[in-house]
Order: C-alpha cells, then structure tokens, then sequence
C-alpha cells in the first residue's frame, strides 16, 4: 500500500542575484517521493549535479516496504556521489557535488534522506519541527557549545556544508530519519536560499495558512522581496486530514 493521499507543489528560483539556477527539485506525489538538491562547484558544475541527483531518482517506485524504498533511494544517491567523484579526479578545486534532501511516504510511514544543509521541515498540530540536522562546520560547532545558534549565521563558516553527494567520503555518508505519518501533516522541503532569510515562524504561518501551491509562491515571493543572495526552492507536501 502506498502513502496516504498527498497534494503538493514544487517552486524554484534563481534568487535575486544569481545568474545560474543550481538548485532543482522532483515532486512525485503519486510516487510518494520528493526532493530538493543544491548544487555547488565552479562554472555550471553546480547544476549539473543537482540536476544528475534528481534524475537519478525520477523513475523511482514500486516497493514492498519503506526499507526497500530507502535502500534504493540510498542506493541510487550513492552512485551518483561515485560518479561525480570519478568526474572530478579526487581535484577538490574542481570539485562539483549538491546537497539532497528526500521526503519519501509509504502507507502510514515517512522517511527523510539528506547530505548537506538543504531542510526538511514538518508542521503536526500547529508545531513546526525541523526534521534533518545540517551536515555544516556551523552545526558541528553548536553541538559541541562552541557557538550559540544565534551567532551561527554570522559566523565566517556559516556556508561551509560538511556532507554532500560528490563528496561522501568514510563516516561521512547519507543521513536517514523516519517518522509516522499523520493525516494532516505538512512537509516542507527547501534549499538554504529560503531558510536564510525567512524565519521559522513564517515559515509555520505559511505552512499553517495556505495550501501547497500558494504557499510556495509565497516563500519564493517572501525570500525575493529580501533580496535573497542565493537560488530559493521550495516543496510544499500535505496529506488532507480528510
């Protein structure tokens, strides 16, 4: 059986400054599937592996269980981190990877697969709750108390991410959660561009008061009209109470 009843909608901009849109996203809600991925590299290296992530999972579908899912969106993740690697020779200076992160529902279950500092988000009874943790030198930093969350955006390393595909390497692999699912939840799933300069109670507001396809025009309009440096996705994903 599949996921309860999803509707979504998917956004993406180049921001307010940039010239190369290097994020790109897939929402396949019939296939119980999402995904946003921000590339990184030199001249058009960025979109090319955001774009190589999401079309390694477009024809994703038909599993048994949730394990089998995530096993083979792992599994494809991970040959796309391969090839990219062996594109770029172990050159660091040429190095070209992306952030993922994936939204995935079977039956009454939803799992969370992510590398890097792209969010996924849930709203549940009026309660936002950040569902992945950012793979960042920041974040490493909060954990051990060196650096409080308020100054963290401040920080020199704010933008320095520690995981992404075309750049696992030992420990430093995919990260996977996973929940229960609820009707009613609203997921959101979203590169940096957005969080950065939208707040998590707007972020809540918006989840909370419109449906998918406004409330990603909403966030993209939000993050433009504050001049937002970087591309800005957006995935909206809620399943009706009813």
């Amino acid at each position: 059986m599949q996921a309860l009843l999803a509707i979504s909608a998917a956004e993406s901009h180049l921001g307010a400054v940039r010239r190369i849109n290097e994020d790109a996203c897939l929402d396949l809600a019939d296939r119980g599937l999402w995904v946003v991925a921000d590339g990184m590299g030199g001249h058009q290296a960025g979109d090319v592996a955001s774009q190589s992530v999401v079309a390694a999972l477009a024809d994703i579908g038909g599993y048994q269980s949730m394990g089998e899912f995530v096993t083979d969106v792992e599994r494809r993740l991970l040959a796309v981190d391969a090839r990219l690697r062996q594109a770029t020779g172990g050159d660091e200076d040429a190095m070209m990877g992306s952030t993922v992160v994936a939204l995935l529902a079977w039956h009454r279950l939803v799992a969370f697969v992510w590398a890097g500092d792209s969010r996924a988000y849930r709203l549940r009874a009026g309660r936002l709750r950040q569902l992945t943790r950012d793979h960042s030198e920041v974040e490493e930093l909060i954990a051990r108390g060196e650096l409080t969350r308020e100054a963290a955006e401040a920080h020199p390393s704010a933008n320095v991410i520690t995981r992404a595909i075309g750049a696992l390497e030992g420990s430093e692999t995919l990260e996977v959660g996973m929940s229960d699912l609820r009707p009613g939840d609203r997921y959101l799933l979203c590169s940096d561009g957005l969080y950065r300069v939208v707040s998590d109670e707007e972020l809540a507001e918006h989840l909370a008061t419109f449906a998918p396809d406004e409330m990603c025009r909403r966030l993209i309009d939000l993050a433009l009209a504050r001049n937002c440096s970087d591309n800005v996705t957006v995935i909206c994903v809620e399943f009706p109470a009813h």
